[in-house]
């Protein structure tokens, strides 16, 4: 017969091993990778699809005027965000580069030693446009003429329709002569949607998950540039490690939201849409295999 005691103990290793399975279980799906690239479920077809091919004449469309987009590099450096580049005193190589690409509002005044001052492409989201004006100092009144490609949803961006962004990019560009503003065409955001569809086996709206400005980024530096040398931009296994720092997210914002706690967070989310940072690097160490892009600081 058991002792009030013995009834005890086992209540208490009971209630231990039921912790420490749901903290076993909690960490797992903390850091566990929720879209497996090239699942089997894939509805569309895995044939080959030769993203240097992939870009069409009617891709882009000028923001102003009857520009058409005519870029082509033979080295590119594509510079990301992340605060991996603190230190990095990468600038001086990263401007010796032909072609540098840039995104959203990523500033190089006071961090021209880590991340460069030049700029011949920069591609920005729709949700960042406000910030980017918010300093033209920085980002439009540069002397060299900028490329500037902008995404965003179809119904704001719209030059047919007169959709409230493309308003706002139209202004600018009246504004800043030495800027080349395209807009994607909305045709071709449904592209961009295929092709992670294509990469992942998920449906982008159905799986809850925004593209990131780095999936547009990528994709558009695999078509104009014949190498890439990306620089910040961590591998999709780097936030497993059970070693690794807390990094802010921009190199810009030292107190901003912790790297990997984002990538993780967004990966994992399933209610609301999300980013699926981790996700998209699965498919890029793919790319760079067939695209002749490096990684560095950190390296692949």
């Amino acid at each position: 017969m058991k002792t009030t005691a013995d009834r005890y103990v086992v209540a208490t290793v009971v209630f231990v091993l039921t912790t420490l399975l749901i903290l076993y279980s909690s960490s797992s799906v903390n850091y566990s990778v929720g879209y497996k690239v090239g699942s089997a479920d894939s509805v569309l077809s895995r044939a080959p699809l030769n993203l240097k091919k992939w870009a069409t004449d009617d891709s882009y469309f000028p923001a102003i005027g009857n520009k058409t987009m005519h870029l082509h590099c033979g080295q590119c450096a594509l510079i990301t965000s992340s605060s991996h580049l603190l230190g990095s005193e990468m600038g001086s190589e990263i401007d010796k580069t032909e072609c540098t690409i840039r995104m959203n509002d990523a500033p190089t005044t006071g961090y021209e030693k880590d991340v460069g001052s030049k700029t011949t492409l920069r591609v920005v989201a729709h949700s960042s446009i406000f910030r980017l004006l918010r300093k033209p100092q920085e980002f439009l009144n540069k002397s060299q003429e900028t490329v500037l490609i902008f995404w965003g949803p179809p119904q704001k961006m719209q030059k047919s329709r007169r959709g409230s962004t493309y308003r706002l990019i139209h202004r600018v560009s009246l504004t800043f002569s030495n800027l080349s503003p395209f807009i994607i065409a909305p045709k071709r955001m449904q592209q961009f949607d295929d092709l992670f569809q294509r990469e992942t086996g998920r449906d982008r709206r159905k799986s809850h998950s925004w593209l990131s400005t780095g999936w547009f980024t990528m994709v558009i530096a695999i078509q104009h540039c014949d190498s890439i040398q990306v620089y910040g931009m961590v591998s999709s296994n780097h936030c497993r490690k059970a070693n690794h720092k807390r990094m802010p997210y921009h190199y810009y914002e030292p107190k901003g939201p912790d790297e990997c706690m984002t990538f993780v967070g967004n990966e994992n989310a399933r209610k609301g849409n999300h980013h699926r940072f981790i996700t998209e690097k699965d498919v890029f160490a793919q790319w760079a295999k067939l695209y002749n892009i490096s990684f560095s600081n950190p390296s692949w």
